[in-house]
């Protein structure tokens, strides 16, 4: 009879734990913004989920704020597998297809739970736009209502009148120059060097972007619109999320529904701290003017006439089948 001694169950117990390391899928993953920003703490309590659920089975590395790829190249990256997995923001691809900024339209769908229905109507095109080209969309995350950052008081949409403007993709460029500003579309990391070299002097971005980057040092006041509820969207490379078993897959799918709603609870319980925080340092805080809500709003209805002159008939499909649930 085989006699079992502890030291022989620890050196089974080490074998099986290297055996499970070694078998463990290991993905890198880069993000855009910085950890404090409530996008990325959401992708880190995604990454923990997946760890636990998995078993170590696969394990996400996470390189946050631009460290490993610039925002507006995480796609590519992607796509190309370069890695397989990573974090974008859907309005910057405007030009790819018009779907990308429809979320971006001033007004289309100007709070969370229109926001909500309007991601779950384009869900099944952009499935099968990323599809295509060798993806898969695992959870969209949205970013608070947004809001102008100015060195002056907002009382109407002449103030703007030749001002420079700094957004963040074609659809808000659109939006800036029709209320008269001169929009220049920038990435995340080049704001501050906007600002010091005299390119920018005001923003239109959420109250997470204006803490992300300090907006209290090149800007005095916030003027809060909503307005507009744009997402990021966390992709994997089809390749490598079809080397994963069944079991993996369903486990991360889980997490990914789990961090879905967190996204957006995340992003809705945030909006009022993160005005009080650039109020506490030293911004003039203010929701906008109604005639400036009424200018965005007349804005946002030619924005989306022109949309769809741009848009295929499956998009502009998406778009009718949302309008005729809000309307």
């Amino acid at each position: 009879m085989r006699r079992i001694t502890v030291s022989g169950l620890l050196a089974g117990a080490a074998a099986t734990l290297l055996a499970c390391s070694a078998n463990a899928e290991e993905w890198i993953m880069a993000s855009g913004y910085p950890d404090s920003n409530f996008h990325t703490e959401n992708i880190r309590a995604f990454i923990e989920d997946v760890d636990k659920e998995t078993k170590g089975k696969l394990e996400i590395s996470l390189n946050s704020n631009d460290t490993l790829i610039k925002l507006n190249g995480i796609k590519r990256a992607v796509q190309s597998g370069q890695i397989p997995i990573g974090e974008i923001r859907l309005g910057v691809y405007g030009n790819e297809d018009p779907m990308y900024v429809l979320a971006g339209l001033p007004f289309i769908a100007p709070d969370y739970a229109s926001a909500w229905l309007l991601k779950d109507m384009q869900k099944g095109y952009f499935d099968a736009l990323f599809a295509k080209n060798g993806m898969k969309i695992l959870f969209y995350s949205p970013w608070p209502g947004q809001g102008f950052y100015t060195k002056f008081p907002v009382s109407a949409s002449g103030d703007f009148k030749g001002k420079k403007l700094r957004i963040y993709s074609t659809a808000t460029q659109k939006m800036g120059e029709m209320l008269g500003f001169n929009a220049t579309i920038l990435p995340f990391a080049e704001i501050p060097q906007a600002f010091s070299t005299g390119l920018i002097e005001a923003l239109f971005t959420s109250p997470q972007t204006g803490i992300d980057i300090q907006a209290w040092d090149n800007t005095t006041n916030f003027t809060y619109a909503g307005a507009i509820y744009s997402k990021n969207c966390v992709i994997v490379n089809l390749k490598s999320w079809n080397r994963l078993d069944a079991d993996t897959r369903q486990a991360v799918l889980d997490a990914a529904e789990r961090a879905e709603l967190r996204g957006w609870e995340m992003s809705a319980e945030t909006t009022r701290a993160q005005i009080k925080v650039l109020a506490d340092n030293g911004m003039t805080t203010a929701n906008a003017p109604a005639s400036v809500i009424a200018d965005m709003q007349e804005i946002g209805k030619a924005m989306v006439a022109d949309w769809k002159k741009d848009a295929s008939p499956e998009a502009v499909e998406v778009l009718d089948r949302y309008i005729s649930l809000v309307e």
